[in-house]
């Protein structure tokens, strides 16, 4: 190197520029011999270990030099350094190794096709030459220099700068003789503006508990699986035809230690999973758990994508907690939020100093709403960083599904947004084109990579086949939450049942788009909170009138097709909305009307999942007819549920508090019936009005077109079902 460079490198070096320590630092040819330089601006004095040889300082500001025969050094020497404290440091030097990650990794990650990109990227546990070390990379192509920073090098900037590879944008390094366990962070100095900015990792597995804010390098997982059954099971699994019960969990809130403290992963993971298979659902749904910075945006404000929240645990006790899920026959989906992440200063906004992960137009890149920043999914590098967050979790946590956060905002340009506050596409249309083929793209690479996994997208709009193939222009999600069912439901429940009779349609809506999507039936944490009230609370009338009504809507959502999702606290009817500070109010169960309640969910998620009627066909119309639906006078529905062959349920719904005796339904066929759940029984809190144990024999009376008739009793605010039991035709 010329004498002018060989100064100018050396310059850029010390002021922390440099975007390629490599061709300054490290050994170098120097006529017949080598020249080794180093930069340590800590050290008082440097040696080589091999030779002992001393080093020669060049430069006030910690540049130090030797020179010698090639021969005398192996390929990767160590460095004895001693500080102004005369602490004495060994370690290789880190600019002696070659670049560590391959082209094809790059090409992919370019491409926007990387599926594993948390493969290369972020800290890992790596081995050159048989020298044990950690690997560092991160994308930050607008950055000037680029340096790993942590308590190892006192978080000095100037220590351990980054190469970068070339067009691509990231930056590598090998940093030798290191190991898991230290905080670290990257240092980044931006080519435009020099601004200094300190990041957490974007593909960080381990972060510190916050109000810190460093990432952890990971240890290799020691974690042995033992789900290999439920996995196999899982991926050859007719979902469609299967039930499917949902708890929403906020595991910070769902319970606390005595002292208030949150239950570790391992610990939740007993209590909670005893306590679902008690209550008979088949899957837990968890709020986010990918670290977040701030405890009450429930994670929903993301900053590591590929961490589970250090709140609770490591990521090996996040492990344990979805194998002992999947041993017990629990299977675990996670809310993952690819439509906003929050601004804070060490996170993914303006990464390298500029719109990086976010658009830069903030008519495309801020969500005003919610103060968060949107991701530009027209960028490459970006889709694989997201297309990787999906695999991460479901490969290497064993996730069985993931909810898609916000869709609806991610489709439509104007979401949220007034007149000259959105851009349109190309077209002139509001349709966020390329947020629908990451989504599509998402999809397909998903179902390709993890065969058997439910990708569910919570989507409130009217947008057209969101749970249909891509190949037949849908979105090519598995189900979509019916936020239509649940807000016509929940507006009819609010109304007095004296009103009822003037909004009967809005119980008989949701079945003329039922079976347009797979639909989920959501009562989730958005519907508890911000002054909605409770799910308890949201019904009328008095203290037995608010749990009878809440007991009629949950049969109802029970019986009604699609799959079922409740949130935590709503199965026994807390007062209160819900607290994310705080764990649900399980005092209520001494309390008579709260026992029932749970009772009655427990009992609806075991008839639902015994029952082939009620879940075999959820998604068509071969499950589903109405006997009559009416009667609005009397705010009373009926209709069957229908399985295979004679697997036949009659429901009957009365959302009046008056009791009709001799009430008469059309019967589908003779023989006899049987009730088998009456949310009036006094088990559940109710008046114990209803038919008894006894059968209930069709006659052969015409009624509501139909040859055969049975003649009930319907109880007040209620829900009866019957199931059909032969004997007839």
């Amino acid at each position: 190197m010329k004498t002018e460079a060989l100064a100018s490198g050396l310059k850029r070096i010390s002021e922390a520029r440099h975007h390629d320590p490599f061709m300054v630092l490290g050994r170098h040819q120097d006529g017949d011999g080598i020249v080794i330089r180093v930069f340590l601006p800590q050290a008082t004095e440097v040696r080589i270990a091999e030779g002992d040889f001393p080093m020669t300082r060049t430069s006030d500001s910690g540049h130090f030099e030797w020179r010698g025969e090639a021969s005398a050094l192996p390929a990767h020497y160590s460095l004895v350094w001693r500080d102004e404290a005369r602490r004495e440091h060994v370690a290789h030097d880190p600019y002696t190794f070659g670049p560590q990650i391959g082209d094809f990794d790059l090409h992919l990650f370019a491409e926007g096709r990387h599926r594993h990109a948390f493969r290369f990227l972020g800290a890992h546990e790596h081995e050159v030459d048989t020298v044990a070390g950690v690997r560092f990379a991160v994308w930050a192509p607008n950055a000037e220099r680029v340096s790993v920073v942590g308590d190892f090098n006192a978080w000095d900037g100037r220590v351990h700068p980054m190469r970068v590879r070339g067009a691509s944008g990231i930056w590598e390094l090998f940093i030798p003789d290191l190991g898991p366990g230290p905080v670290y962070k990257y240092e980044i100095r931006n080519r435009q503006s020099g601004d200094i900015l300190l990041k957490t990792d974007p593909y960080g597995q381990r972060h510190e508990l916050r109000p810190h804010t460093g990432s952890i390098i990971p240890a290799r997982s020691a974690f042995s699986w033992s789900d290999e059954q439920w996995i196999g099971q899982r991926r050859k699994h007719d979902w469609q035809h299967a039930p499917m019960s949902v708890y929403e969990v906020h595991l910070g809130s769902w319970r606390r230690d005595p002292e208030g403290a949150f239950l570790g992963y391992r610990e939740a993971a007993r209590r909670l999973v005893d306590y679902v298979r008690e209550m008979g659902f088949t899957h837990i749904e968890l709020l986010p758990i990918t670290e977040h910075p701030f405890d009450l945006s429930w994670g929903y404000q993301a900053t590591g994508y590929f961490a589970p929240t250090s709140r609770f645990g490591e990521p090996d006790d996040f492990r344990y907690f979805v194998d002992h899920c999947h041993r017990n026959g629990v299977g675990v989906l996670l809310d993952w939020v690819p439509a906003h992440f929050p601004k804070d200063a060490h996170g993914l906004a303006r990464f390298d100093g500029t719109p990086l992960y976010e658009h830069a137009d903030p008519h495309l890149g801020e969500h005003m709403d919610w103060a968060t920043l949107i991701f530009n999914y027209g960028r490459n590098e970006v889709r694989s960083f997201l297309l990787s967050s999906t695999i991460y979790w479901l490969e290497e946590m064993h996730i069985d599904g993931l909810r898609v956060d916000a869709v609806a905002s991610m489709l439509y340009l104007d979401y949220s947004r007034r007149e000259g506050e959105w851009v349109p596409n190309q077209y002139g249309g509001r349709e966020n084109l390329v947020a629908i083929d990451f989504l599509r793209e998402l999809n397909v690479a998903v179902h390709a990579q993890c065969p058997g996994i439910l990708m569910i997208a919570e989507e409130s709009t009217s947008w057209p086949l969101v749970s249909r193939p891509t190949y037949v222009g849908g979105l090519g999600f598995d189900i979509k939450w019916n936020m239509g069912w649940m807000n016509d439901t929940l507006r009819y429940m609010a109304h007095d049942p004296v009103h009822r009779v003037y909004h009967h349609d809005l119980l008989t809506f949701s079945m003329l788009y039922a079976f347009s999507e797979n639909f989920m039936l959501p009562f989730s944490h958005d519907e508890m909170v911000h002054g909605k009230s409770s799910m308890l609370n949201k019904m009328p009338g008095d203290e037995w009138q608010r749990h009878a009504n809440l007991r009629a809507l949950y049969a109802y959502q029970f019986t009604h097709p699609g799959k079922k999702l409740l949130f935590m606290g709503a199965e026994f009817g807390q007062g209160q909305e819900w607290n994310s500070a705080a764990e649900l109010d399980w005092y209520v169960l001494q309390y008579p009307l709260h026992q029932g309640m749970q009772r009655l969910v427990r009992d609806l998620n075991h008839l639902y999942t015994r029952e082939p009627a009620l879940y075999r066909h959820e998604f068509d119309w071969h499950g589903f007819e109405w006997i009559d639906c009416h009667d609005s006078a009397q705010s009373v529905l009926s209709f069957l549920r229908r399985g295979n062959d004679d697997e036949l349920m009659v429901v009957v719904v009365n959302l009046t508090p008056v009791i009709r005796r001799g009430y008469r339904i059309g019967a589908p066929r003779g023989g006899s019936y049987r009730e088998v759940l009456n949310t009036d029984s006094v088990y559940y809190g109710g008046s114990n009005t209803g038919n008894g144990m006894g059968p209930l024999p069709a006659q052969a009376v015409p009624w509501m077109g139909r040859a055969w008739s049975i003649e009930i009793t319907l109880p007040p605010l209620a829900v009866l079902v019957l199931r059909y039991e032969g004997g007839g035709s």
